[in-house]
């Protein structure tokens, strides 16, 4: 989680010049359809591409030894406990309950079995717990946003929650992020991190939204956007959403930086 808007932005550009800039990228996309199925790392509308993303070609380096190793989570490391985002500060956080699961599976469908998944996210009012995030939203004090699971053998993963809060952040003026939680998945190893974000269906601020919008694939950007399912619904309790995660192959989730907000 990068910073968040916390004053005035004064002389950063309008959303419509925004918008315009995200709708021309996509149109010169659109008359080529060469197949864009990940972020683009140098995204201008996204403004912090052009500090972050590689200027050199990429090459392949052998890691170190103790990335080889660590970590290695088991039954052992993780609560249970610890997917409930709910019951962590001793009172219930405000905002919608609700559940978030779904399958991790590799590009033929099979399931990964035993990994840990990793979730941070805003609260109910789209407020990280975070120092660096100052926007005039109020924290909630039985909420940290943040947990963790194991995938069982059936590759499934399982968080409760609230629903996160849009946000301000200091692209430009008057920006807003939708809703959305991070996702970080482990492998066997430090080397075999990725990390992704989940948005709800129906955001208005899809279409206003640069990191969502530098997956230039449209089908590729749906990927991302988990699906309300009544028999995940708890009676009197919860709603439910469910969102499959793909490492591999033509129907691979898209994966964005680690410190994407």
């Amino acid at each position: 989680m990068a910073d968040t808007m916390t004053g005035p932005a004064t002389g950063l550009e309008s959303q419509a010049e925004l918008s315009a800039e995200i709708e021309d990228t996509a149109a010169k996309w659109a008359t080529t359809r060469e197949p864009e199925f990940q972020p683009r790392r140098d995204y201008p509308p996204y403004r912090s591409t052009l500090l972050r993303h590689p200027t050199k070609d990429l090459f392949q380096v052998d890691p170190e030894g103790v990335e080889l190793f660590a970590p290695a989570f088991g039954q052992r490391d993780v609560d249970p406990l610890e997917a409930d985002l709910t019951i962590q500060r001793g009172g219930e956080p405000l905002g919608e309950r609700m559940v978030v699961t779904g399958r991790v599976l590799d590009g033929d469908g099979r399931p990964v079995r035993h990994q840990l998944v990793e979730v941070w996210q805003a609260n109910a009012g789209g407020r990280y717990v975070h120092q660096r995030d100052q926007h005039p939203a109020p924290l909630d004090p039985n909420f940290t946003g943040m947990g963790r699971t194991l995938t069982d053998a059936d590759g499934v993963y399982r968080f409760t929650t609230v629903k996160p809060g849009p946000y301000p952040w200091k692209n430009h003026h008057n920006a807003w992020r939708p809703a959305h939680i991070h996702f970080s998945l482990f492998g066997t190893d430090f080397t075999q991190r990725l990390v992704t974000q989940m948005y709800f269906p129906g955001d208005p601020l899809f279409a206003l939204d640069p990191i969502y919008q530098s997956i230039l694939d449209p089908a590729a950007r749906e990927r991302l956007v988990a699906t309300y399912d009544h028999d995940v619904t708890t009676h009197e309790w919860a709603t439910g959403y469910r969102w499959d995660i793909v490492l591999t192959g033509a129907h691979r989730t898209p994966l964005g930086e680690e410190d994407d907000e």
